[in-house]
């Protein structure tokens, strides 16, 4: 049975690299995300590319609970090789600035989403060889950014349940790894997303930042690695790969 891996939020940005990057090794994907258009370029990028894979799309609200669980139902068909839960987004604005819906929704996607997929997930693939959970967490999942607060909570939570996964799993015996990526400032929709604005410039905005494709190989190579936690190290503006950066007893 071929093996697949499953790459939520695959219509832009991290995922959208990341599903290309796997397709590149020969690896068949299954691409997740609202924007069935976007899953569709996508699809005919890596066929263009990579004849040989196959690419599943599966259009899917990561925000809607009920609709995660059914997504992951649809893929009993499927052997599974790896999850990447990249989908995620970021809203800015004060503590008590009037967003609650959006925050709401935020807190759906970037929590609720992944707690799901890595636990069914988990549940299904704990004692298979080779099974991989890889989650998108962020520098604000190590440290706080005013404005951002709820967005760095958010991801506090991904960071630590990432790193209790693998824990558990390793202390268990089990040979499932859960790794997490700590990203820094990427070019994607999130700036855009998160200031609800037309278009974002990141060049124009001045600093370092890294390119989407930049951070998917990273991504790769803490897949590759034993470690649990990818992070940046600014000194060299490469990936430092560790073990769990939060205290455990």
């Amino acid at each position: 049975m071929e093996k697949y891996v499953l790459i939520t939020g695959a219509s832009s940005g991290i995922g959208y690299e990341t599903a290309k990057a796997f397709a590149a090794r020969g690896e068949n994907v299954i691409i997740t995300a609202r924007r069935e258009t976007n899953l569709e370029r996508l699809k005919k990028e890596i066929n263009a590319e990579h004849p040989g894979v196959d690419v599943v799309i599966k259009v899917c609200d990561l925000s809607d609970n009920a609709a995660v669980v059914a997504l992951y139902e649809s893929l009993k068909e499927y052997d599974i090789k790896a999850v990447i839960n990249n989908a995620g987004r970021g809203n800015k604005g004060g503590f008590t600035d009037d967003t609650l819906e959006r925050d709401i929704n935020m807190l759906h996607l970037n929590m609720d989403a992944v707690y799901i997929l890595s636990s069914l997930y988990a549940r299904d693939y704990k004692d298979v060889e080779g099974a991989q959970i890889v989650n998108v967490s962020s520098i604000g999942g190590y440290l706080v950014v005013p404005g951002s607060s709820l967005y760095c909570a958010t991801k506090f939570f991904v960071s630590a349940l990432s790193e209790a996964i693998d824990l558990e799993m390793r202390k268990g015996g089990h040979k499932l790894r859960a790794k997490v990526i700590a990203p820094t400032t990427t070019e994607t929709e999130y700036e855009q997303t998160a200031n609800e604005l037309d278009s974002f410039d990141y060049a124009a905005r001045g600093g370092f930042y890294f390119t989407a494709k930049q951070m998917a190989d990273m991504l790769l190579e803490l897949y590759d690695s034993d470690a649990t936690v990818g992070s940046i190290d600014f000194a060299t503006r490469g990936l430092k790969l560790s073990e769990p950066k939060h205290p455990h007893l």
